[in-house]
């Protein structure tokens, strides 16, 4: 574990490995992300795509490797040339600058769209209960779902929940926002809106890290890719580029796959 502290990347991890019994999800993957880009990450399922997420917002523990997101070593502390494991308040702390969105929606089924959304604010960042609201109904506006504030998760389409789930995400005010596959669980015509309001966001700056299957919206929107396999980087460049002319044959089989 390196007890150097890199600055500028807003996300910087070197060498993160991660386990599970005698398989190796992540071996050795190192990134970089800067503030307000947009790095999609695709490839096969089990290539490690959303692991990796998950070791950056600390609901997996890392074996090797460390991560940092703005300049701040997360899941440890150092006492002197030592390292420890943060106890989980602390790690709660450091995960508050840090939206994550999912496959599932994972919505509190008791609780309006608006009451999802304010829930954090109210609870996590002791924000005024009015204000949590203010700030929640213009939440649920920017993602298109201004008439929807006192509807409960059972009364929304897929689409419509995921939306929410991304308000609840930026209520919080995280410095990034982390996406695993937030279109893979929901049908074909429901995927538009949701990636629409990822556009938007995009737009405004938002450091975001994008799990995704989506080609067109990673060609569209992301300012880099990043192609894993078997746990491990295999290619990474502008969207584009790398869209149109991958260097790599196991890239190209695999676009080549997905656009089939």
């Amino acid at each position: 574990m390196s007890t150097a502290t890199p600055s500028a990347p807003i996300v910087r991890a070197i060498d993160v490995c991660k386990r599970f019994g005698n398989f190796e999800a992540l071996k050795a993957v190192s990134l970089d992300v800067n503030a307000g880009e947009v790095v999609c990450i695709i490839g096969p399922s089990g290539s490690g795509k959303s692991t990796l997420l998950r070791c950056i917002n600390q609901l997996e523990r890392m074996d090797g490797g460390a991560i940092w997101i703005n300049s701040e070593l997360i899941g440890y502390r150092r006492e002197g040339s030592r390292l420890h494991h943060l106890k989980d308040r602390e790690i709660a702390r450091q995960r508050r600058s840090v939206g994550m969105v999912f496959q599932r929606f994972n919505l509190f089924p008791h609780l309006t769209a608006l009451g999802n959304i304010v829930e954090g604010p109210v609870q996590v960042l002791k924000e005024p209960p009015k204000q949590a609201e203010e700030r929640g109904r213009a939440l649920l506006a920017q993602v298109g779902l201004a008439d929807k504030e006192r509807s409960y998760p059972s009364e929304l389409s897929g689409g419509q929940q995921q939306r929410v789930a991304i308000a609840r995400g930026l209520a919080m005010r995280p410095q990034l926002m982390l996406f695993d596959e937030p279109t893979s669980a929901l049908d074909p015509e429901l995927v538009g809106d949701v990636l629409s309001v990822m556009k938007q966001l995009a737009v405004t700056g938002m450091t975001m890290i994008v799990v995704t299957h989506e080609l067109g919206f990673a060609r569209d929107v992301a300012d880099r890719i990043v192609f894993m396999d078997q746990g491990e980087i295999i290619e990474t460049g502008p969207a584009r580029e790398l869209l149109s002319a991958p260097g790599k044959k196991r890239t190209q089989d695999f676009i080549a796959a997905v656009r089939a």
